[in-house]
């Protein structure tokens, strides 16, 4: 058994937005038997029994007093124990509530002169991937007051920039500005707004609205009524565009809702006027006030500090600015799809603006100062440690300067050398390489390689023949290396020694 306001929401369901069972009940969280059951018949509440109760002889009274007074229930209570009645307040009280007239109000149905009027609102759907966390998602609706054509933009936040840039990009959609926009009382758009006053405007969309030359309308608080178009269009945006379709990327949205406003929405025949909205988009648009000569400048305005790696922060991520201005103030001008950054009124520094989380962006030219300082100072390290190999070190990074385009590339080389040799070993090789003019590393790392390499120890000489062993003849010994070396003279060897 469903209740009232169940079957109400139901039926609304079934014949304004055109959904089927199957949809219903999804929407609503109950079986697809019970909506066919409850579709397309009268409500009927289930039968039960019921007690009698001592404030049964007086329910007609009751009745009569709140017809002729909105009567509060203690002031029921006293005018029942003048009749008699000897019962508690809970039962009278339980039974005002139920049976009180509840005023309702009227409404007008709203229409609008073409070009006079146009209704904005935000909707909302659920979580989508962005990168590497999930963000809400949210869409931008405008509705012609005439024709009913609508606009839809799906964004990831409803901030003041997106807002502005959303409108902008509908007065393009459709080629023109309305006299005036109707909006709740979002504070994008209304500060405040104190009952029966006038609202308190936000200054920047005022500013925009004066810049496109449209009046601002705002809703009176808690009064979604006077916007219903629009509200209506964000109903149908929810049931027959996003229900059921699956959400992986948001960059995918706008040009299929853009498809489906020219395809689906916008030829559709309109429920109230009956006609397509295209068809009576033709006489509103001539209506429409022209676009000023240049777009208003939509972003969102605020400072950021350069911190020591030359990053700014924006909603979690990073962005690079040149290295020159670290530790400085610069203007951060925030727009939906991009951020820019000033130092005064010039521009340093333009990103991609994302909307994942931690991510870390950096512009090759910024870097590239602090690259060139560290380039410098590694060379300046590397031509110290080569200078200090040898005393002629000099004259050979001179001669190899004078020769070699590519000098860099061969102290690097020399100095890797040094390192796997040893510094001793290199100096060595460029004394020897100095002599002979060789100025390249690769002459260095041959003599280094020439010196390192062991010849084989000759092995025993091997003679077959026993002739050739008679052959063979030896030269005198040398016997001056026995001599004294005080200068005495040396003994002569005995005449029947052989020296052999």
């Amino acid at each position: 058994m469903i209740d009232y306001p169940t079957w109400i929401r139901m039926q609304e369901l079934h014949e304004r937005d055109k959904l089927n069972a199957a949809q219903i009940a999804r929407e609503l969280g109950l079986a697809p038997r019970t909506v066919r059951t409850w579709l397309g018949q009268p409500y009927r509440a289930r039968k039960q029994a019921r007690r009698a109760s001592q404030l049964d002889p007086f329910k007609g009274r009751i009745m009569g007093w709140l017809q002729q007074h909105p009567y509060t229930a203690v002031q029921i209570l006293d005018l029942l124990r003048a009749e008699g009645f000897h019962g508690g307040i809970s039962v009278l009280r339980e039974y005002v509530q139920q049976v009180r007239p509840s005023p309702k109000e009227a409404y007008l149905t709203l229409s609008f002169a073409p070009g006079e009027c146009a209704q904005v609102d935000w909707g909302m759907w659920d979580p989508i991937p962005v990168g590497n966390t999930r963000r809400r998602l949210s869409f931008f609706v405008m509705v012609l007051g005439y024709s009913r054509m609508a606009y839809v933009e799906f964004t990831l936040g409803q901030s003041q920039e997106h807002f502005l840039a959303c409108h902008q990009n509908a007065f393009e959609f459709f080629g023109g500005v309305p006299e005036k926009i109707m909006c709740d009382n979002c504070k994008t758009a209304v500060l405040s707004h104190p009952r029966g006053l006038s609202p308190v405007l936000n200054p920047r969309y005022a500013d925009f609205a004066a810049h496109y030359g449209f009046a601002i309308k705002a809703c009176n608080v808690r009064k979604g009524n006077e916007k219903g178009m629009v509200e209506n269009a964000v109903g149908y945006v929810k049931h027959n565009f996003l229900a059921g379709r699956p959400l992986t990327e948001f960059d995918s949205l706008n040009p299929a809702i853009r498809l489906w406003l020219d395809h689906t929405a916008n030829v559709r025949l309109h429920a109230r006027t009956r006609q397509r909205p295209t068809d009576l988009f033709v006489a509103e648009k001539a209506a429409l006030r022209p676009l000023p000569a240049h777009p208003y400048d939509c972003a969102l305005v605020q400072s950021a500090l350069v911190n020591s790696q030359f990053r700014v922060r924006v909603e979690g991520n990073r962005y690079s600015v040149p290295a020159r201005h670290v530790g400085r103030k610069l203007l951060l001008k925030l727009y939906p799809d991009r951020l820019c950054l000033y130092d005064a009124q010039t521009l340093v520094a333009e990103h991609l603006r994302s909307y994942g989380r931690g991510g870390d962006f950096e512009l090759p030219e910024h870097a590239q100062p602090v690259l060139e300082r560290k380039r410098k100072a590694n060379e300046h390290q590397l031509f110290k440690r080569f200078l200090a190999l040898s005393p002629r070190a000099p004259e050979y990074y001179r001669q190899l300067a004078e020769r070699k385009l590519s000098w860099r590339s061969h102290l690097r080389k020399i100095m890797a050398l040094a390192d796997v040799y040893g510094a001793d070993k290199v100096a060595r090789a460029l004394d020897d390489a100095l002599a002979f003019g060789a100025f390249s590393s690769d002459y260095i790392a041959n003599i280094l390689e020439q010196r390192e390499r062991r010849l084989p120890d000759p092995g025993p000489l091997t003679l077959i023949r026993q002739q050739d062993q008679l052959e063979i003849e030896l030269p005198d010994p040398d016997l001056s290396i026995y001599e004294p070396t005080t200068g005495e003279p040396a003994h002569e060897p005995p005449p029947n020694h052989d020296p052999a």
